[in-house]
């Protein structure tokens, strides 16, 4: 088939260069090799520097590969409550998003038989943890009616058998966050500038605006009878009260999970978290469920600085910011304790703070005694919603890996014939610059096992199974990304360009491809990793971190080395195991035309001509 006259001679014109005027083409823009490599070279820096920070070389593995701790969670139900199958659901959904919060990867929450929970957890989780997956976690707010000093043992004669100790955990006092027009704290009390409404039975939630006590304040609450619940827990007779049961109360885990059932719109006794004091509270005026978000962090005062000390911070939805204004300052002028307002979490008083002024703005914050990672835990749990239920642990037990190192060891077995096969692939089809491919590769591994071990340090990423499939299937594709560069850099030697040029056009134009189709499967990996649960989700993550690293491997090691290796005479002057032989690569050679023209179009019609010969 003959080529058209019109086609020749934009052929012709495309590769004639004329010397009494310039170029048609611009020349390729030459980038600076060094550059990039420096940008690289600060990265591993700032991957190492962080590793060495947290004092963690290994990245941490899976529940698959290195085992975990397994917690079987049984529902407590009293008075004679049953436990449905949606409860169950929605309580798996809750815990499932609080380990979540912790940045525990790879665990896993399912039920056993109706009504039981199974939380496996890979690793050897802090006991704080463990202790904030049973726990319900209901926010309310209750105003303090009085006071006694905390203790153990109690006087009740109907005690519990298995009362035990409480746990001896750090904690503190907490204080509500003042506004800009009022403020409150744990500190002794100090007067309040404002008054209380001239009705407190308006305020008084529904359940209770009835004859007896006048407000949730009243100490009159103390001479009511009990609720059955603790009549049925064995603490008291139907004939004690409320009083009466203060005295009674022991600060142990056993009479805290019955205060934690009292009903909202009855009193109710319990211990201050740190169990030096217990408390007659009134009935619920303030719940869970107008709290609108949970954070913790590091306090600041009121002039904005930070004073090292971690709090809860809360926000209450309009009818909880209303709610706490009308508490607020009804409790403010009252006499110790009453002017105490609790915040109670789980039948424990979390912080008893003094009132000094009606909270208007709907914020409150508990602070004392917590830590970053126990601040963060109350803050989740709270976030994430109470659970429909209690729960107790009823098992915990240390599993091991249900895969272990001998499927890990096939993995990277696996993973190492994968490089192998790309290596040999390489150094055939682009000898000597195959080599580069090969060290692009390692970089590339490199940065990815610095990446997630920094990513088990900080976030407690763990790879499994799923993850280490992730990463060689992630070679093939780091590998394709070196092709396509090559493909281009050779083809544009075939051209007839000189490899320096060859090497900065042919990465203008493979470097959109390898975005698109990095962006492509980094894309792919996204919408896996949301949609997908548990162990595919780790096959996602590590597919996307990969593909990042891919991008940045290629655009600041693989094109800056290639740049400088065509400055060299082995590689720029297209040595024959070098891979970039102009003559292998079969590169159309120009012909001097005359008058300071080369034209590649007489060859080709001379070679034409002896075909036909």
């Amino acid at each position: 088939m003959s080529t058209p006259a019109g086609a020749e001679r934009a052929d012709e014109n495309r590769y004639t260069v004329d010397s009494n005027r310039p170029a048609a083409r611009k020349k390729p823009k030459h980038t600076n090799p060094k550059r990039g490599l420096a940008v690289l070279l600060a990265l591993f820096l700032v991957l190492v520097g962080g590793i060495a920070a947290t004092g963690h070389w290994t990245p941490k593995l899976g529940l698959d590969l290195e085992g975990g701790r397994t917690v079987v969670l049984e529902p407590v139900v009293t008075g004679g409550k049953s436990v449905n199958s949606s409860q169950v659901k929605q309580a798996v959904d809750i815990i499932r998003n609080r380990v979540d919060a912790t940045g525990t990867s790879e665990a896993e929450v399912t039920t056993l038989g109706e009504k039981d929970i199974v939380v496996s957890i890979p690793g050897n989780p802090s006991q704080q943890v463990l202790d904030s997956l049973s726990r319900s976690s209901q926010l309310n707010f209750r105003a303090v009616i009085a006071a006694a000093q905390g203790s153990t043992t109690g006087t009740s004669p109907y005690r519990l058998p298995e009362v035990v100790n409480p746990s001896n955990g750090a904690s503190g006092s907490a204080s509500a966050s003042p506004s800009s027009s009022a403020s409150a704290s744990g500190s002794a009390s100090s007067s309040a500038s404002s008054s209380p409404s001239s009705s407190s039975k308006d305020r008084l939630p529904a359940a209770f605006k009835t004859a007896g006590p006048a407000n949730a304040s009243d100490p009159a609450w103390g001479n009511e009878k009990v609720d059955s619940v603790w009549v049925k827990a064995g603490i008291a007779t139907p004939s004690t009260t409320y009083n009466q049961l203060l005295q009674l109360y022991a600060c142990t885990p056993a009479y805290q999970e019955v205060a934690a059932a009292a009903p909202d719109n009855k009193p109710t006794v319990m211990c201050a978290k740190e169990g030096n004091e217990k408390l007659l509270l009134g009935p619920v005026e303030i719940k869970g469920s107008q709290l609108t978000d949970a954070s913790s962090g590091l306090d600041t005062n009121q002039q904005g600085n930070q004073t090292g000390e971690v709090a809860v911070n809360l926000s209450l939805n309009g009818s909880g910011k209303t709610a706490l204004a009308n508490v607020t300052r009804r409790v403010a002028p009252l006499e110790q304790p009453r002017n105490r307002f609790a915040i109670v979490v789980d039948g424990q008083s979390i912080s008893a703070p003094t009132v000094q002024a009606p909270l208007t703005d709907g914020q409150a914050k508990i602070t004392g005694g917590f830590t970053e990672s126990s601040g963060k835990l109350l803050a989740d749990s709270l976030k994430f919603g109470a659970l429909p239920m209690s729960f107790k642990e009823l098992t915990s037990d240390q599993v091991s890996p249900q895969l272990g190192s001998d499927q890990l060891t096939k993995g990277l077995i696996a993973g190492a014939i994968g490089f192998g096969l790309v290596v040999l692939y390489s150094l055939i089809q682009y000898r000597a610059l195959g080599l580069v491919t090969v060290a692009s590769l390692l970089v590339a591994a490199a940065m990815t096992y610095l990446a997630v071990t920094l990513l088990g340090s900080l976030n407690n990423f763990r790879l499994s199974m799923a993850g280490v499939t992730g990463l060689i299937v992630a070679i093939g594709i780091t590998a394709d990304s070196f092709i396509v560069y090559f493909e281009r850099v050779r083809d544009e030697v075939r051209a007839g360009r000189p490899l320096r040029a060859a090497v900065e056009t042919g990465w203008t134009r493979a470097k959109r491809t390898i975005i698109i189709s990095d962006a492509v499967n980094f894309l792919a990996a996204a919408v896996l990793y949301v949609l997908s649960e548990s162990t595919v989700k780790a096959f996602a993550f590590t597919l996307g971190l990969t593909t990042i690293i891919d991008i940045v491997v290629v655009m600041f090691f693989t094109h800056p080395v290639l740049a400088l290796l065509a400055r060299t005479k082995f590689f720029g002057g297209g040595h024959p195991a070098s891979g970039l032989d102009p003559a292998r690569l079969g590169a159309r050679q120009a012909a001097y035309a005359g008058r300071g023209r080369v034209t590649i179009a007489d060859r080709r019609r001379a070679a034409a001509q002896e075909e036909t010969a």
